[in-house]
Formats: C-alpha cells, structure tokens, sequence
C-alpha cells in the first residue's frame, strides 16, 4: 500500500467515508431555477453551483445563512532561502490582526457576517492568544535540506482541519470557506502542485506577494532543486510523500478541511493557489471530495488554472487576486447569496402566466 492508502484508511477508520451526493435534492434545485421566470441557466455558473449545494446538503433548502471562514496559519522553513520579500515574523504579525478583525480578510468577514476561525497549525514561537491553537510543529523544515514534515505530522495537521469542520458542523455552519497565512507558501504550493500534477516549475511558480524578475528566477530554481532533491520530478510520486516533502502545514490542515466538508456534508469554497494545493491533496487523497469543493477565483498565481482543470472546477471570479487570507472566497459568499435569494424568491412563471422555457438536451 501507498502512503496516501494508508492515510485514506485511517480517515475511513476515524472519521468514515465522505457522504453520498444526493442527485434528487440537486434535480429539483435545478427544477426551482427552471421555474423562474428568467431564461434556462440564466444564472449560469451560479445555478450549477447551489444544484451542487443541495446534493451536499440532500436537500433544496438552500441556505447558507450561517457561514465560517479557516485560516490556516503556519510557517515554512523554505523562507530561508530567500523566496520572499519578508521573513517568518510577518506571518506572525498578520495572524495577531486576524484575533481582532484588523486583518483584510476579517474586514471583509464582517461585511458578509462571516465569522472567521484562525488557526495556529505550526507559526514559528510562542503561543498567539485568539488564534485556535492546534499548533502540530514550529514551522516546517527547508525542504531543500530535508523534509518539510513527516508523515505522523501530515496526518495530524489533516486532522486538525478535519475536526474542525466536525466542530463547525455541529455549531450549525452552512459552508466553509478556506483561507491561509503563511510566508513563502505560495513557493510550497508550487512545488505540491508541480510534482502532484508532473508540471515544469515554470508552469506553476508565480510572483507571490511580489518578486521581481530576478526573484522569480530564483524561486523557480528553489523549487525545481527542492523536487529533485526528493525525487519527485519523476511524475509518479505519492501525494502524501509529496506533502510531507515540501508541503507546508497550512497546506495540509486544508486539505483536511476540503476532506472534511466531504464527510460531514458542508460546502467549501475553494480560495487561491494554497487552497488549490490542499483541495488537489484532498481529491488524491480521497476521490469524490471535489464534488462538495465550490471553485472562487482563477487568481493571479499561474498554478490556479492547471489545478482547477484537473479537478475540473470552474471558478466564477477572474479578477487577479492574489491577496490570500481567504479574500477571495469571502469574494464568492455574497454572490452566492444573491443567487440563493433568487431560487428562494423568484418569481415563477405560473405567478405572472408566462410559458415556461423548456430545457433541451445539449
């Protein structure tokens, strides 16, 4: 058995398996939207997703009224090798405006009532007060030295966002959106994704949280010496080795928390390329789990669009963000709602005596 088969079965044993879709619920959230007096599909993407919404919930009562935002907070040994514009203390730093909403992404949870759970899942130092303390290690290791984690330190951030997401289940939570900080992350999701999906670090590897052209060069050779190193640019590497080479832990407390959403049946929206490496780790891990992920933004970052692709998800916002926190998943609730307002408060056609579009087979 591989490692990520020894890792499924241990979820399946602790936890259970992901929950059974219910496709009837999703047939007649699409029948309500059908029902309106507006054109088939007329909302496109959005319509997709609440049908998506009711098969996870198995039911057409679409309401995600009550709704939470994790952040993953850790840092990453790779910094000291120059990937970045600022040290580890800065992840510090945002962390402790996220325990009193200062941070960009708090502002933005309050303007949709999201509340935000912040997590210490491995920030280098002393215990941060207001942030959850799960803290599994003090940051990872260089991955161009040794392994970023082992495999007992994986699985236990995979957990953290797994019970997470049990407790938030039962507070009565509708949806999850995902979110993260972390100096140098966007260098170990590169380097997850490039190995996971057998892509050139060219491909995957953008400017972060801005570097120059110089810097970009240098981060893309981290990473390509980081795969070498461990042997994954062979294209046939174990995910969860993958993790644990150079991953980071925020990446895998999401991956827990996309594995999560699929066993207790609760939505989560997918934000930047960090999420997107933690939900890509989530479906190797456990197939199926994208059926309960909701795609947000394509993001500035050039390793969105390879996984969105492979994971054949289609995100609704192309803005270039690529401010991180969850920002961008906070971005997709409103729209959300304004959707759900109109499957809940649309105006039918029998209402105003109008024929009713008919739906065609494409």
């Amino acid at each position: 058995m591989s490692k990520s088969d020894d890792i499924r079965s241990l979820i399946f044993e602790y936890y259970g398996k992901p929950a059974k879709l219910d496709e009837i619920a999703g047939e007649r959230v699409r029948e309500r939207f059908d029902d309106i007096a507006k054109p088939i599909d007329g909302l496109g993407r959005f319509e997709e997703m609440l049908v998506k919404i009711g098969r996870v919930f198995g039911s057409e009562n679409i309401d995600i009224s009550k709704r939470a935002l994790v952040i993953m907070c850790a840092d990453n040994g790779v910094v000291a090798e120059n990937i970045s514009q600022t040290g580890c203390s800065v992840t510090r730093d945002v962390a402790r405006l996220m325990t009193c909403g200062k941070s960009s992404a708090g502002v933005m949870a309050e303007r949709i009532q999201c509340d935000i759970f912040p997590v210490n899942i491995g920030i280098k130092g002393e215990k941060i007060e207001g942030l959850i303390d799960l803290k599994v290690m003090d940051g990872t290791v260089d991955f161009l030295k040794e392994k970023a984690m082992n495999i007992d330190e994986a699985f236990q951030a995979i957990r953290c966002g797994i019970e997470l997401v049990e407790t938030l289940k039962n507070e009565g939570y509708r949806i999850i959106a995902t979110g993260e900080m972390g100096i140098g992350n966007t260098t170990t999701s590169a380097a997850v994704i490039s190995a996971a999906l057998f892509k050139m670090p060219e491909e995957i590897v953008g400017r972060g949280a801005g570097l120059s052209d110089s810097g970009l060069l240098h981060k893309i050779n981290v990473v390509k010496q980081g795969l070498a190193f461990h042997a994954l640019d062979s294209g046939n590497a174990d995910i969860v080795d993958i993790l644990c080479s150079v991953g980071g832990l925020d990446i895998a407390g999401l991956a827990g928390v996309f594995i999560g959403g699929a066993i207790y049946r609760i939505p989560v929206i997918m934000d930047g390329m960090i999420s997107a490496a933690a939900a890509l780790i989530a479906e190797m891990i456990v197939p199926g789990t994208k059926e309960y992920m909701l795609a947000s933004h394509i993001g500035k970052e050039a390793g969105m669009k390879c996984v969105l692709e492979e994971l054949k998800l289609k995100a609704v916002i192309d803005a270039e963000l690529k401010l991180g926190e969850g920002t961008g998943a906070l971005m997709m609730i409103p729209l959300l709602d304004m959707a759900a307002d109109l499957y809940r408060n649309g105006t039918s056609f029998d209402e105003i005596e109008l024929q009713q579009y008919e739906r065609y087979e494409q």
